[in-house]
């Protein structure tokens, strides 16, 4: 097989990423419509959300790890696999919390195999040069699935039910699949590991300082971003039906996807900014933004559905900010020979986060008394919280910036 330049191979798992991640938030994107559907309650809604989350956070040591011995190529269409089959299941045999939580868990395992190993697919073959724009467009990639995955799946259930937006999914990642299998380039012979590193054995990665600082702000901006992309269509849809405000003009599943855009154009300009002006600045600041909107936006955004767009925009706008910044960074600062290993920590602590963000949401949401504007105020207030809790942590470990950043 030709081998591929490291921009046509950027270009090609980019694509891919698109194709397989599109599916992502079908689940939350209908929310507003299964709750009711399935009779479900807002801390089991959190929980099917969140299942995704955990279940990656289960899988993704052992699959990206396995990519330091074994080619990534393999272990991605490993993950694409589960994808596939999960989405298609859900759409024809899902019909209640149990079920749905079963076969969200089996995706959480498909992005364990597909997310991170895409990235590790071309840090093994990109030149240092590229990496940290690679990253970058790789994380824009998996921006504009989530940002596409409200529409789709709002698009297909409105034509058939909400089964097919789920099977819809499942086709487009099984042509990911296609692609990937016949137009990725083997990586080669598998390294051999150095004198001393053993594949499971993660200690040396939680005593890299610098790694574990990026990635312990990755676990809080998870949290953020999974809580705001979990409940973003409730909370708009409570607004609305609040406020009396129509939505056929700024739907919540548009807004949803309009924000996941506009946080991909933010993940990018972030990693620019961050590389002229200092990693670590780039990403306190966009931390200390972020927790300003999440404690603010619960309650100021209830009494008028055009204010809680706005604010929910420029919310995510500040969230995504940081986004590839930090995976750069934790990739940028890990020991070549772990380089593995230490982003599926990064992985597991970022979807710990991601776990955690829709279940505190609905576990508040549902103390409570249910949707509210107080009840909203304090669910959002309750996510920004840990997240100045993580900058405090960021701020006081110090990571080191990459050799590309010039704003030292």
């Amino acid at each position: 097989m030709r081998t591929l330049s490291g921009a046509r191979l950027t270009a090609l798992i980019c694509a891919a990423q698109v194709l397989v991640q599109i599916g992502a938030y079908t689940w939350p994107a209908l929310l507003p419509s299964m709750i009711p559907l399935w009779g479900l309650t807002n801390s089991e809604a959190g929980w099917i959300t969140g299942i995704f989350y955990a279940a990656y956070m289960v899988a993704v040591p052992v699959l990206v790890t396995l990519t330091d011995r074994i080619e990534a190529k393999r272990v991605y269409l490993f993950g694409v696999g589960c994808t596939i089959f999960s989405h298609l299941l859900f759409g024809s045999v899902a019909e209640g919390f149990w079920s749905a939580l079963i076969l969200r868990a089996l995706a959480g395992v498909g992005w364990a195999g597909t997310y991170m190993t895409g990235l590790k697919l071309l840090a093994d073959q990109v030149d240092e040069k590229m990496m940290s724009r690679a990253v970058a467009g790789h994380a824009a990639s998996i921006g504009i699935a989530g940002a596409l995955s409200y529409s789709s799946a709002g698009l297909f259930a409105a034509l058939g039910g909400w089964n097919l937006a789920f099977v819809a999914a499942g086709a487009s990642a099984a042509l990911a699949w296609t692609l990937v299998a016949l137009f990725a380039p083997p990586r080669g012979a598998p390294a051999r590991a150095a004198a001393g590193v053993r594949l499971f054995d993660f200690r040396p990665v939680l005593r890299n300082r610098s790694a574990m600082a990026y990635s312990i702000a990755y676990c809080v901006h998870t949290l953020e971003m999974s809580a705001l992309r979990g409940w973003g269509v409730a909370f708009l849809g409570f607004v609305a039906l609040s406020a009396g405000a129509s939505e056929r003009l700024l739907p919540p599943t548009l807004v949803l996807t309009a924000l996941g855009l506009i946080g991909t154009a933010a993940s990018v300009i972030g990693n620019e900014a961050a590389i002229r002006f200092g990693r670590r600045r780039l990403i306190a600041l966009a931390m200390l933004g972020s927790g300003a909107f999440g404690a603010s936006v619960g309650f100021a955004g209830t009494g008028s559905y055009v204010v809680a767009v706005a604010m929910l925009v420029a919310y995510g706008f500040v969230i995504w900010l940081d986004s590839a910044s930090l995976t750069a960074g934790s990739s940028g600062t890990a020991e070549p020979a772990r380089r593995g290993a230490t982003l599926a920590v990064h992985s597991t602590l970022g979807y710990a986060g991601g776990f955690v963000g829709p279940l505190i949401v609905g576990i508040i949401l549902d103390l409570s008394g249910g949707m509210s504007r107080t009840a909203w105020g304090f669910a959002f207030l309750a996510v920004a919280i840990v997240m100045l809790g993580g900058l405090a942590a960021f701020w006081r470990m110090r990571p080191r910036e990459l050799p590309g950043d010039t704003g030292n």
